[in-house]
């Protein structure tokens, strides 16, 4: 559930925490040491225990690492988390760099000195990260050591314990697919690929394949563990046992041999001969070590589960569906609330982010929130992944945007919606850039494309009227979504760097934004399903599109509807009435006529 970035680290204390681990590193003869914000699962949220990159640094974003060594440290982020990492680290003690510009390798190679030894864990990096790092000690002449006892740990002596959290079935009311047939089809992927075996590290993908959830990460239903899924026998997965009880073993016996998480390593070994499938961008470089130790032989490829997981089924698109009307509903009452209590001057993010969560509370339906709610106000919404704390929580002013990012899980579906919601009267240019920006929403929401296109080709859409005014904003249009899974999912984006073709089933987000860096942040954002290709009047190819889950107004006080042309506006104008007509049907009397006059036509 909601907690500020209090409840987590203490940023205060990262040169002491520094000092201590310049010592342990001396101890052990290291001249430097790599800490990611990472787990040997390569996840985005990970458990307390394994928070090192927090408990070190201060820094709370969802990925980061930092390099220490004997005189100097840095802490490396994304274009997500420029604001956000001065914010929170000790920036005389860690030098802020650009994870994508200048990334761990790239500094050390300008940094390390010959003889000298870097370590690191090998079940926190990646075999082709790992396979970097050692091409820039080797150009150095410096050696890279493999720590198995992590340092971190060594001096972290208030660390929780690795989460027991209990193992539920994931029904086919809402899987859609018994888990025997999913592991059927594995097994041809696997066969089509001439492997063996895979390994499946991410708990996701072990998730879905087996129709369980768990509860060992915040805001996103994973059972921690392991699995093996084998060609020709059934799959292996490794897990607490105390995790299952009778009910939820007895279930997982039918489909799968269960055995306890330090029997995994021993399974690597016994590979001699195997050939075996394992994503070098996702998997520990431990775990390819010693496959390869043993005999077996690496078969370079993506997570077999991934693509049949980002392809939703009819009847988890139907649970989609649901959860987004509920959702929908939550989420007008928490706007027809702001609407009512923001002009007052009492509210603060806390309260916001609070008071948004209890509305999702009051459905009986929420399992969790799906991620750190961003509640930001004023020039907080300009730090793209801002994480409110009691230090940094501001009041809601009057003449001022307040952006909200949030998100449920239910058992049915994941939400993530971004509204920016103004306080009074809006300047000339909030209501410039927020249009500037719902243009590029509105041309993501009305694109039709080939089969086979891929989100790198689809992100400039939600670009070009930024650009046309000198805008940008450093960040994706679209994140995979997950099924009661992660809320970020791959392989499918809207990036860049999105390079997986869409495919009808995928969920993303569309959610293009604007920062003005001190001042305020805009983000707009939807969940979309890739449709089907369907023919297009006049046209000679079928094309794909996507269909709009969230629903809940935007802003109408900020829309400029002079810089939106005709068909923008009808389509905002469709928009609402469908939110109108869908989510008013879930409201009380009150809320409804709040809701009504939200989705007033922008044209009479």
């Amino acid at each position: 559930m909601f907690q500020t970035f209090d409840d987590i680290a203490d940023p205060t204390r990262g040169t002491e925490r520094l000092a201590l681990l310049r010592k342990e590193l001396s101890q052990r003869g290291l001249d430097g040491f790599l800490v990611p914000r990472a787990d040997a699962h390569q996840g985005e949220y990970v458990a307390a225990c394994d928070e090192r990159l927090a408990w070190l640094t201060g820094f709370g974003g969802s990925a980061g690492t930092a390099a220490v060594l004997g005189d100097r440290a840095a802490i490396f982020v994304d274009g997500r988390y420029t604001l956000q990492v001065r914010d929170q680290v000790d920036c005389e003690a860690f030098e802020p760099q650009h994870l994508i510009d200048n990334p761990p390798s790239k500094w050390l190679a300008g940094i390390l000195q010959p003889g000298q030894k870097l370590g690191y864990d090998p079940m926190l990096h990646t075999i082709s990260g790992v396979k970097r790092l050692r091409e820039v000690c080797e150009a150095a002449g410096a050696e890279l050591v493999a720590e198995t006892d992590n340092p971190v740990d060594a001096i972290w002596r208030d660390r929780p314990q690795p989460p027991i959290g209990p193992v539920t079935l994931h029904p086919i009311e809402f899987s859609g697919e018994a888990a025997s047939d999913k592991i059927a089809r594995l097994q041809e992927i696997l066969r089509a690929q001439k492997a063996d075996s895979a390994v499946l590290t991410q708990p996701e993908s072990i998730a879905w394949a087996f129709n369980i959830r768990g509860c060992d990460v915040p805001h996103t239903p994973l059972p921690l563990s392991f699995a093996i899924l084998h060609a020709e026998s059934a799959p292996e997965l490794f897990i607490d046992g105390r995790k299952l009880s009778n009910a939820v073993r007895a279930e997982l016996d039918e489909i799968v041999r269960v055995e306890a998480p330090e029997a995994f390593f021993v399974r690597l070994g016994a590979m001699d001969g195997q050939a075996v499938l394992a994503d070098p961008a996702m998997t520990a470089e431990a775990i390819g070590r010693i496959v390869e130790t043993a005999g077996g032989r690496i078969v370079k490829g993506s997570d077999p589960v991934a693509l049949p997981r980002a392809r939703k089924n009819a009847v988890e698109i139907a649970g989609a569906r649901a959860a987004h009307l509920r959702d929908g509903a939550a989420f007008a009452r928490f706007l027809a609330w702001f609407d009512a209590h923001a002009p007052a001057g009492d509210l603060d993010e806390i309260i916001a982010a609070r008071a948004l969560e209890g509305f999702r509370q009051e459905t009986g339906k929420l399992r969790e929130i799906s991620f750190d709610t961003i509640s930001g106000a004023g020039p907080n919404g300009a730090i793209v992944h801002y994480r409110v704390s009691h230090e940094t929580n501001r009041a809601i002013e009057p003449d001022s945007l307040y952006l909200v990012d949030s998100g449920a899980q239910y058992e049915d579906g994941t939400t993530d919606i971004t509204r920016t919601l103004v306080v009074g009267e809006p300047t000339a240019d909030m209501r410039r850039h927020y249009t500037l920006v719902l243009k590029g929403h509105i041309g993501i929401a009305t694109a039709r494309f080939p089969v086979g296109a891929s989100g790198a080709q689809l992100d400039t859409l939600a670009r070009i009227a930024l650009w046309k005014a000198g805008l940008d904003f450093d960040h994706g249009t679209g994140h995979g979504v997950g099924s009661y899974l992660s809320v970020h999912e791959g392989p499918q984006r809207i990036s860049k760097l999105g390079t997986v073709p869409l495919e009808p089933g995928m969920i993303l987000s569309n959610e293009p934004g604007y920062y003005r860096t001190g001042a305020y942040g805009i983000r707009i954002e939807n969940l979309e399903c890739v449709t089907g290709p369907s023919e297009i009047a006049g046209g000679e190819r079928p094309m794909l599109g996507f269909e709009t889950l969230t629903l809940a107004p935007f802003e109408r006080r900020l829309i400029d509807v002079a810089l939106l042309d005709e068909a923008e506006r009808a389509w905002v104008d469709a928009y609402h009435a469908r939110v109108r007509a869908e989510v008013g049907a879930e409201l009380d009397m009150e809320t409804r006529g709040w809701l009504n006059a939200a989705t007033d036509p922008l044209t009479p």
